[in-house]
């Protein structure tokens, strides 16, 4: 019987697992964030990649492990708030309903900021500009739709503007770090707390890791074929990432628990 691994099918998460294989018992079972987050507690996943409010929010029934997100300092450039009016002017806004941590980050950058806007959960690109003051898309969506408004792909991470066509462009990690100087980890792989991870899945994760991340090069141009956006870009948008959660992730971690109100449990598997 195959242990079956939860997996959002997002151009950031490729380079874990781009050269895991299914076969030799282990099975993939791709859908969003939401979805994986319902599928681990009801156990028809047994480790999964799920949001990290998810994560903190069921803490008493999930644990991670101890060395694995998806986490960024500075942008992410794929949770994207795009908008005409300023953001301090904000009033209206709808949000995707891929994931309650992108989500939860801009509840508390708005709140942080002072501006009380609405987010009403909506299903849609930018054409929601026609009824909203913004629109919160996250993973491919927010990349192609991104990519969409360009019309030069910058050669340098100091070229990348946040307005085009008229549409800003706030990237809310961005927005995080300005904020508290830490890193904002938006998943962790996670399993539930009765189930341990086999030693022998958490290699083979390891594994397929150091390949990807020691070939990114052929990573992004897979990425980049599969969504039609400049494999340059895609590249660039992937060696962003941090993937061991190492020490200022954890931080950012507990950091996100605090400003969110909940407790950190600080409590990673052993393996």
């Amino acid at each position: 019987m195959s242990y079956v691994l939860g997996i959002p099918r997002y151009a950031n998460v490729a380079p874990l697992y781009h050269f895991l294989e299914e076969g030799d018992g282990i099975a993939f079972r791709y859908g969003v964030p939401t979805q994986l987050n319902q599928w681990l507690l009801e156990g028809s996943v047994d480790l999964s990649l799920v949001s990290s409010y998810f994560y903190l929010k069921n803490a008493d029934r999930l644990r991670p492990l101890p060395d694995f997100s998806i986490a960024d300092l500075g942008p992410v450039y794929s949770v994207n708030l795009f908008h005409r009016k300023p953001w301090e002017a904000l009033r209206r806004l709808a949000i995707t309903t891929e994931s309650a941590t992108s989500v939860e980050l801009l509840r508390y950058l708005l709140r942080a900021d002072g501006v009380r806007a609405e987010l009403f959960p909506e299903q849609g690109g930018l054409e929601l500009l026609e009824r909203y003051d913004g629109v919160l898309l996250i993973g491919d969506r927010a990349i192609t739709t991104y990519c969409s408004l360009l019309s030069v792909i910058p050669e340098s991470v100091h070229q990348v503007p946040s307005e085009l066509e008229g549409v800003r462009i706030t990237d809310l990690s961005m927005k995080w770090f300005e904020r508290t100087r830490l890193p904002f980890v938006f998943a962790v792989w996670t399993t539930r707390k009765n189930a341990p991870p086999p030693p022998e899945i958490v290699r083979r994760l390891r594994q397929a890791r150091s390949l990807g991340l020691g070939n990114l090069a052929a990573v992004a141009g897979s990425e980049a074929q599969r969504l039609g956006v400049p494999e340059r870009l895609m590249q660039h948008y992937l060696w962003n990432f941090r993937y061991h959660l190492e020490v200022p992730d954890r931080l950012g971690l507990q950091a996100f628990a605090q400003a969110v109100g909940l407790p950190y449990p600080n409590d990673y598997w052993d393996v």
